[in-house]
């Protein structure tokens, strides 16, 4: 108690000072958490560039523009509005919206939702409208171009909504959709004065598109939002540059009642005045014969190409510019390419998808989990960026990094990739979250995992010397050791990759997982891309992180020791002496190195590493199995024989790889299949009834460890670990049974679609929404296969 005081004492003189002298936002903020709002559906746009969310209900309302930085707000005046047109008389227009606003009261409002339904499918969804009273029923497709394996389309900040028709009546429809935006996200920045909007064409190949640029120009990280359609036979666009979304919105219905269609003037805005707001429409129509269907194609897209992160030190241009450029004309050309190739993109999808979805061996929920977790790859505060072409390969790996041949061409080639570790938890790449979600990247984008692994590789090789204050002890040291994996590598509010591990809870030198978790990720990267130049230039640092990590073996007899505190991902749960979470990790570690030293004919390593695993092995189960699982740790506490769900994490990774079995075998098989089948009666069926997956902890009587704030929670991510875990020992029953838990209770019974937060318990009580963790659902895939 009197340590947890202290360190609310330290972080609340912390907190005070970052947020109310320094005027910045905390990297983790536990007294201003962001509330739950069950309202968010599928994200749009592609990797690094950017997000925009949309709610299930159709409106814009999360916005992830600078990266890394989020706002919470819903812009009313962004909305499609239907209007339709029989014998020349409009007999129908209605904003698409329950919403019922105090501005724009001109408009239609209160769409009834008994009328509406959404579906989500990640990166596609689906809203449908069966219009009260018409017989027309619309569909919109929203789609974005997130595709395995693509590093080209994949990186584009666009979303495009296809509308498809269809015309129940006996008659023909004239149907209109207007698409408006708001010149912004909501904020005070909209009001700050200078922003205007100017109609553009873009003709190319034979395919027209037109639209309307909506440009925020704010004096860091300027942006255009572009709002258009495309024009084909039988399709009219028209639009509107400019009207006020805080009024009533009067001369904009009464433009698109009149006829269906909107003014088209050819002339940009003025640029707004200090306290004002502009916003912009553009409008597709057509013809839809009696009994027929007919499509209208509409698209945003966004620019903000060159970005500073809040220190403001460095310019990076993100992944698309490579393609489009960084230009004027770079959001015009991105709107065409979205409305011109979002078919392919489909194409891709399908054939991506189509096996899991037609697979009658998969349950329904799974394969909503499966796609729809992956919502995480954008909408993490991601960023991927270009290194600059003038780049030298001591710009990027200082004086001691010389011996990653490989970093400088892979960094080129596919730049540099980064995601927070939560929305709420301000910190991107954090290693130990990563190596469960690490599995999303390796399977569908490799070449990002490859180059985020070159990045940790080059800080472990340097250090930083300036010393800081960690609150959980009140000690100072060094930020970053040389041969330590880093925590994370730095706040999106300071200089990522400059300056890393913006966490500052505990000094993580001394954590026990970090270097593990490189060397794993290590060897099941080589595993599945067979890469073996990348491998032969994170052998040096495997062996430099591994003789670092040495240091905690204090007896010698091959196992690791936990320090007394709570020095690795469960940075809340103390442990002390050998553990099975750590010590599992460390064995496994070990054995890829033997495996390693093989692959590349190092003989004298692979003696070393296969002496150790060998007294290592001997010792882990002297001191931790009890006959039917492995003890949390060692020590001999209250609470060292509590049963941890993640206590197979080192054999989660060493079946992913191939390394469990015969000369490579590290946890006999009997003890593991015991182990995980113990955590299924005790951690997952005898909680909560077996509906919210594995808690952490549970004693040997059935009753949850309460001994630390994170032992008596569910982390998501870990239970879809655990869950690939028992697939992977023919478990499969049990594996789905334990992982639906955890889907039912984010998705359907807490309402977090698209926020799946890192940690709940049983009585509705949640930690950090929006986390990274989850990604790990991915390795139940990789079992499955």
């Amino acid at each position: 108690l009197l340590s947890y005081l202290s360190f609310s004492c330290r972080y609340f003189k912390w907190w005070y000072k970052k947020t109310r002298i320094e005027k910045k936002s905390a990297f983790i903020d536990l007294l201003c958490a962001v509330p739950l709002q069950q309202i968010y559906g599928c994200p749009l746009g592609g990797i690094g560039g950017g997000t925009i969310t949309r709610g299930w209900r159709g409106e814009f309302c999360r916005w992830q523009l600078n990266p890394g930085i989020y706002h919470y707000e819903t812009v009313i005046a962004d909305q499609f509005t239907v209007c339709l047109r029989c014998k020349g008389q409009t007999v129908y227009q209605q904003v698409l919206s329950v919403e019922r606003p105090s501005t724009l009261q001109g408009w239609n409002w209160g769409y009834c939702g008994h009328y509406a339904f959404y579906h989500a499918l990640y990166p596609r969804a689906w809203m449908v409208y069966e219009l009260p009273g018409q017989n027309v029923v619309l569909t919109c497709r929203q789609v974005s171009p997130v595709i395995p394996h693509d590093y080209k389309d994949s990186s584009l900040p666009v979303g495009v909504f296809i509308w498809e028709v269809e015309n129940g009546k006996e008659e023909d429809v004239e149907v209109s959709i207007m698409f408006s935006m708001q010149n912004g996200t909501g904020t005070k920045e909209d009001r700050r004065g200078g922003h205007w909007n100017e109609p553009f064409v873009v003709e190319k190949e034979g395919e027209r598109v037109a639209g309307v640029l909506l440009h925020h120009c704010t004096p860091v990280n300027p942006f255009t939002l572009a709002i258009s359609a495309r024009e084909k036979a039988g399709t009219g666009v028209t639009h509107l540059t400019e009207f006020n979304p805080a009024g009533s919105g009067r001369e904009v219905w009464q433009d698109l009642l009149q006829d269906g269609r909107l003014d088209s003037p050819a002339s940009k805005s003025s640029p707004t005045e200090k306290g004002e707001v502009t916003a912009a429409a553009v409008c597709a129509s057509c013809r839809v014969p009696a009994r027929g269907h007919k499509t209208l194609e509409l698209a945003l897209a966004w620019g903000m190409p060159c970005v500073h992160f809040g220190s403001r030190e460095k310019l990076h241009f993100r992944r698309y510019t490579r393609f489009f450029g960084s230009g004027d004309d770079a959001v015009p050309a991105l709107s065409h390419y979205a409305l011109t190739h979002y078919e392919e993109w489909e194409r891709k999808i399908e054939a991506w998808q189509k096996p899991i979805l037609e697979s009658s061996q998969l349950p329904s929920w799974y394969k909503s989990a499966l796609f729809n977790e992956l919502y995480f790859m954008t909408d993490g505060g991601t960023i991927w960026v270009e290194v600059p072409p003038d780049c030298c390969a001591e710009d990027l790996q200082g004086p001691a990094g010389a011996g990653l041949s490989h970093l400088l061409p892979v960094l080129r080639e596919y730049g540099r990739f980064a995601y927070l570790e939560g929305q709420e938890y301000r910190m991107y790449n954090t290693y130990d979250v990563h190596f469960y979600a690490s599995f999303a990247l390796i399977m569908l984008w490799p070449k990002l995992q490859i180059s985020l692994q070159y990045d940790i590789a080059v800080t472990v090789v340097n250090e930083d010397i300036q010393p800081r204050q960690y609150l959980m002890c009140g000690q100072t040291a060094q930020v970053k050791l040389k041969n330590v994996v880093p925590h994370d590598i730095g706040d999106p509010d300071d200089e990522p990759w400059q300056r890393v591990n913006a966490y500052l809870m505990h000094d993580t030198a001394n954590w026990k997982d970090l270097n593990l978790k490189f060397v794993l990720q290590v060897y099941r990267d080589y595993y599945l891309t067979h890469d073996s130049l990348y491998l032969r230039d994170m052998w040096p640092v495997c062996q430099a992180v591994m003789e670092s990590e040495l240091k905690f073996d204090t007896d010698n007899d091959g196992l690791i020791e936990n320090g007394g505190f709570a020095d690795q991902t469960y940075d809340a749960w103390v442990v002390n002496g050998a553990s099975a979470y750590c010590g599992g990790l460390w064995l496994a570690a070990v054995c890829m190195m033997c495996k390693m030293a093989e692959v590349l004919g190092d003989a004298e390593i692979q003696k070393k590493y296969s002496d150790i695993l060998s007294k290592g092995k001997e010792a882990f189960e002297r001191m931790l199995w009890n006959g039917k699982y492995y003890n949390y740790d060692s020590s001999g506490s209250d609470t060292s024989s509590s049963i941890m769900s993640d206590q197979c994490a080192g054999q989660w990774f060493l079946g992913a790889c191939g390394l469990d079995q015969g000369e490579f075998e590290v946890f006999p098989k009997s003890h593991v299949v015991s182990a995980l089948k113990t955590i299924f009666e005790k951690n997952v069926m005898s909680f909560a009834g077996g509906t919210m997956g594995a808690v952490n902890g549970m004693r040997p009587d059935g009753v949850p460890d309460t001994s630390s704030v994170q032992s008596n929670e569910v982390w998501i991510g870990v239970v879809y670990a655990l869950a690939a875990t028992m697939i992977q020992e023919g478990l499969v029953e049990e594996g789905f049974r334990t992982a639906e838990g955890c889907y039912r209770t984010v998705w359907e019974r807490l309402g977090m679609a698209f926020q799946t937060p890192e940690a709940y318990r049983e009585k509705k009580v949640y930690r950090s929404l929006a986390y990274m963790r989850p990604l790990s659902i991915w390795s139940m895939q990789l079992a499955l296969e």
